[in-house]
């Protein structure tokens, strides 16, 4: 399976310490109007470390049953270990899940060698399509494109989320094997596509569902100018996204909208007054209407 174009990163709604299912079904019925090409649940966006196995697995459930596989989902299932990361894609292609994405693992710091085996025993031991996830600023290691192309040697491998920051390692990665490069920075969406990249995996979709959608669209249909002008009116709200950790931000954006609450799960905690001014001024410029 192939996956392409603007797929959204989700948050997981809180209410009171528990998972506001109504709130995520309403979400995801909105992305799917709203032009999203796919879904990501339990990522990074998705607060995944502060989540137990069984709300974990109950989020990827939801999603699954509300997309209505009017969309693909591609289900969070990455861990530091190896043997955890196999039981949680095994379940996402139980509930029904079109794909597992799956972050370098964390903290343990593995080398390059170790990165593949890990990989390599997720995607042999689970029947579904993989989608690397190299983010090194939160797992510490970086992904080399030595190994991303080793791992695209394995059928079932088949696509990176390239959150680096670096348009030099997708240029790298390209150049040695065919695996489909989705941008996992919002910011470098456009240029990554202009390298060869097939779509995003993107936080601000949270919010602006339509105008990711209608950039990459507009890339892809050949309308450059029209592609670059919405790079441009979506860029401040992109940085506004990161002005404090991800979600923190996009939570208070998402409560702002009317979506859901902007409760976090410690260590995380609400954005700090100053930085939400500068939120709230972003969203206000772009012409989003901003509830009190």
């Amino acid at each position: 399976m192939k996956f392409h174009g603007s797929i959204t990163a989700l948050v997981t709604p809180f209410k009171k310490g528990k998972i506001d299912e109504k709130a995520l079904i309403r979400i995801v019925k909105h992305q799917i109007v709203s032009g999203t090409d796919g879904l990501v649940p339990v990522g990074t966006t998705g607060e995944s470390p502060t989540l137990s196995h069984e709300e974990h697995r109950r989020v990827i459930e939801i999603v699954v049953g509300a997309a209505e596989k009017k969309v693909p989902v591609i289900a969070g299932t990455g861990s530091n270990s190896t043997e955890e990361a196999v039981s949680l894609t095994k379940f996402a292609k139980k509930a029904g899940a079109e794909g597992a994405l799956l972050a370098a693992p964390y903290y343990n710091k593995p080398t390059q060698e170790g990165l593949y085996r890990h990989y390599e025993m997720v995607a042999k031991s689970v029947d579904l399509p993989i989608v690397l996830y190299n983010i090194p600023g939160r797992s510490v290691v970086n992904i080399s494109p030595e190994t991303v192309a080793r791992l695209s040697k394995i059928p079932n491998i088949v696509a990176i989320k390239e959150a680096s920051g670096s348009m030099d390692q997708t240029s790298h990665i390209l150049s040695l094997c065919g695996i489909d490069v989705l941008s996992g920075d919002d910011s470098l969406t456009l240029p990554l596509l202009a390298l060869g990249a097939k779509g995003v995996i993107s936080v601000l979709s949270n919010v602006l569902p339509q105008a990711v959608s209608a950039m990459v669209d507009a890339f892809f249909a050949g309308d450059h100018d029209q592609a670059r002008k919405q790079h441009y009116k979506i860029f401040p709200l992109c940085r506004a996204m990161f002005i404090e950790t991800n979600p923190i931000p996009l939570k208070r954006a998402m409560k702002l909208l009317g979506f859901c609450e902007d409760e976090l799960r410690l260590p995380l905690s609400k954005i700090q007054p100053g930085n939400e001014k500068i939120l709230i001024q972003a969203m206000k410029d772009y012409g989003l209407k901003v509830r009190g």
